[in-house]
């Protein structure tokens, strides 16, 4: 990319070409070192599947939060000027199948997380979304449904789905098992959910971080701290998490030489960048907490 103007080298602007650097303030650098020269944030780079070769000056002010991919360093001045002008910065795994923050640094607006805490306080708001969630889910309303009634239809469908899409790949499919105090003695199928699971989550990580919500205010879920996350996480369950999960245990069946979980890592990179997913689950939460397309964004 020219380096000519100042605005040449500024991602998301005349960089419109980058895939990652989207309206929601996500911008995803991996392979390169992040630092600060003159007052500006740098992003240099001997090239990359994202990036052409050349050192880029970030738009900080700008983004809501910065994605450091595999292969990326960062100095100590990055972090200083990250958190004066409260932009969000967070390491990821590839195409965002694992989130690292500890602990992300503050957008300096509160709105989505009053907005969120609002809703998740009033019982009926409560209910109301968790209907919702599970329209979105299952393509179908539940308006007068209660919350336990729905908690017993969801097993019954979702085992169904299980079935149906099992079958799709050539999976034999013996049910949903998880021993959490040895994970390996589950068959392959099962192993397969967990990590697709696990990297699903982490794209809804990375989306109710990049928005400001609360991550431990589900609206389904209740006891866990990321229980909001594992509500978002679930509404991708038949659509992507099963195809990607049963999709790679198929392939590991036929090859014993498949390693099952760097597989499905690097399979669930190429899908949340073809189906813009982390993008779409901000779009989710946004509409979900009835925030404007502004409030999640710096």
């Amino acid at each position: 990319m020219s380096q000519g103007s100042f605005l040449s080298g500024r991602l998301g602007l005349a960089g419109a070409r980058i895939p990652h650097a989207d309206r929601h303030g996500l911008l995803w650098l991996s392979r390169g070192q992040l630092y600060v020269q003159d007052g500006t944030l740098i992003f240099s780079t001997a090239g990359s599947e994202e990036f052409d070769p050349g050192v880029y000056q970030i738009p900080y002010q700008m983004v809501s939060i910065i994605l450091l991919g595999p292969g990326t360093s960062i100095t100590h001045d990055v972090l200083r000027i990250l958190a004066r002008h409260g932009t969000l910065l967070a390491a990821v795994g590839e195409g965002g199948v694992k989130f690292y923050t500890a602990p992300p640094m503050g957008q300096g607006r509160s709105d989505v997380a009053r907005a969120h805490a609002r809703l998740w306080a009033d019982e009926k708001e409560r209910n109301r979304i968790a209907r919702k969630m599970y329209s979105i889910r299952f393509q179908e309303d539940f308006p007068e449904r209660d919350i336990s009634t729905l908690r017993g239809m969801e097993g019954g469908r979702l085992r169904e789905s299980y079935r149906i899409v099992a079958q799709k790949y050539g999976i034999e499919w013996k049910g949903r098992r998880y021993d959490r105090e040895n994970p390996e003695t589950n068959d392959i199928p099962n192993q397969s959910i967990n990590h697709a699971s696990t990297f699903v989550e982490a794209a809804a990580d990375v989306a109710v971080a990049a928005v400001g919500a609360l991550p431990p205010l589900g609206f389904i879920h209740e006891d866990s701290s990321n229980a909001f996350t594992l509500d978002i996480a679930d509404l991708w369950r038949v659509e992507v998490t099963l195809p990607l999960a049963f999709s790679v245990a198929a392939r590991a069946l036929k090859d014993p030489g498949v390693i099952l979980e760097k597989e499905i890592r690097y399979e669930a990179a190429k899908i949340f960048k073809k189906k813009n997913l982390i993008p779409k689950m901000i779009d989710q939460i946004k509409g979900l907490l009835h925030v404007d397309d502004n409030s999640g964004d710096s």
